[in-house]
């Protein structure tokens, strides 16, 4: 069976994604959310008619829409849930929105807790609108927190300039994605980029003058990109985008002459290693295309080791092999019972790398042949884990002794479940439909 694309967002109509989509009864419909880039209380909800490929959009303000067989549609904005009588026949709403049910969890991201059954029952996890909670905090290697002074943020991929007086992250505002610069000491932020495609996995060149990162500035999947950290030029696009292809960068020689990439989704073998390099032709290279995924590259201080993670033993660990194909091709496994997000210590004494909760630290030792050590808890805590294809969510200070991480501010997990029995008769109560 072949995938068929059904929506194609429109830019030139304020259009950045379709979300959630939920078929009507009969399947020749579709509800789902248009992203406007901006907050998801300024989301339209729209249904796409699969016999003419008409699309309308019935609300302004909403999303994480779903039919209900009382002739409702029920949908989320601003914590809460809502409803509007819907003529299934004609798709077209017949009343004003109504809210419903107050205190709906919602995500930053969009997301709403809810879910109905069709015999009516209703379940639902409270907690209202959720507000960006993240902070940037030093965690040393006892464990020990300390917060940076920038604001509570929607933070991801952090990563230190090579003096470690700055930081380039990515901050989500609703479903928009930029790269910010923040000077450390002082917590100001400055943004880097600024357009309605997102921006993510920020590093830093090894002289600290450009940051690196992934854009879909030129389509819908991300490429390389770099622009100047004090924002004195214009960005620049690293390397053009084949349809079909995502690049995301994740570390780059110490010479700053070769970049290490993650190839997200190649038909064949899935995620894959490349290397951009600076000089001659700079043709991409495939440094790891096997059958397996891998990504998450770092090369050693010195340049002679690449550090990554791959599930070739069915779930993520993390490997180290030489960064040169010119001489022998061994590599080994360093991470056992999972791992992911190598980060190497500045001295490269030591590689990091996280397993779940855990920091976890293994010396490395180079001399005629490699000795990996026992790898060794550093601390655990609940920090904010980054999604194998970025390069990790945390960094190192340049000395070794702290990490650059994220933490919520409340714990997210929900605690309570409500459901509510035959919920559609309040329903029907509260929003009547002719």
């Amino acid at each position: 069976m072949l995938d068929q694309i059904l929506t194609t967002p429109e830019p030139t109509k304020g259009e950045f994604s379709h979300r959630w989509p939920h078929f009507l009864p009969g399947g020749k419909a579709v509800l789902f959310t248009i992203d406007t880039g901006g907050s998801f209380d300024e989301a339209r909800i729209a249904v796409l008619s699969l016999e003419t490929g008409k699309v309308d959009v019935l609300l302004d303000g909403g999303t994480n829409p779903r039919y209900s067989p009382t002739g409702h549609i029920v949908f989320s904005r601003a914590g809460a849930l809502l409803a509007v009588p819907f003529d299934l026949e004609r798709l077209e709403r017949t009343g004003d929105p109504v809210t419903v049910v107050e205190d709906i969890l919602v995500e930053p991201g969009g997301a709403a807790h809810f879910t109905f059954s069709g015999d009516g029952s209703l379940a639902y996890v409270p907690g209202g609108l959720l507000v960006p909670d993240r902070k940037l905090v030093w965690v040393d290697r006892q464990g020990g927190v300390d917060a940076l002074p920038a604001e509570p943020r929607e933070y991801m991929n952090p990563s230190l300039s090579p003096d470690g007086q700055q930081v380039a992250v990515v901050i989500r505002e609703g479903s928009n994605y930029d790269v910010w610069v923040s000077e450390v000491a002082r917590g100001s932020l400055t943004r880097l980029t600024s357009h309605p495609q997102e921006d993510l996995a920020p590093i830093w060149t090894p002289v600290g003058k450009q940051v690196t990162f992934a854009s879909e500035m030129s389509g819908s999947f991300p490429t390389l990109w770099w622009r100047p950290a004090d924002g004195s030029g214009p960005q620049e696009l690293l390397l053009e985008r084949e349809e079909g292809e995502g690049r995301v960068p994740t570390s780059w020689s110490p010479d700053g002459q070769t970049l290490a990439f993650t190839d997200l989704i190649d038909p064949v073998t899935g995620s894959d290693i490349w290397m951009l390099p600076l000089e001659g032709e700079g043709k991409p290279w495939a440094f790891l295309d096997t059958e397996f995924d891998e990504s998450g590259a770092m090369f050693s201080p010195d340049g002679r080791l690449l550090a990554y993670t791959s599930n070739e033993t069915g779930r993520d660990e993390v490997y180290v092999q030489p960064s040169s194909v010119t001489g022998p091709r061994w590599k080994r496994q360093v991470s056992i019972g999972d791992g992911a997000e190598p980060v190497w210590a500045p001295d490269r004494r030591d590689l990091f790398y996280r397993n779940g909760d855990k920091m976890m630290a293994v010396a490395i030792e180079t001399g005629p042949e490699l000795s990996v050590g026992t790898a060794r808890p550093l601390f655990e805590g609940r920090f904010l884990p980054g999604p194998t294809w970025t390069p990790r969510n945390y960094d190192i200070s340049p000395d070794g002794q702290r990490f650059l991480m994220i933490k919520r501010e409340q714990d997210l997990v929900p605690t309570e479940l409500i459901v509510v029995f035959n919920w559609f008769e309040e329903l029907e109560r509260l929003v009547p439909t002719d």
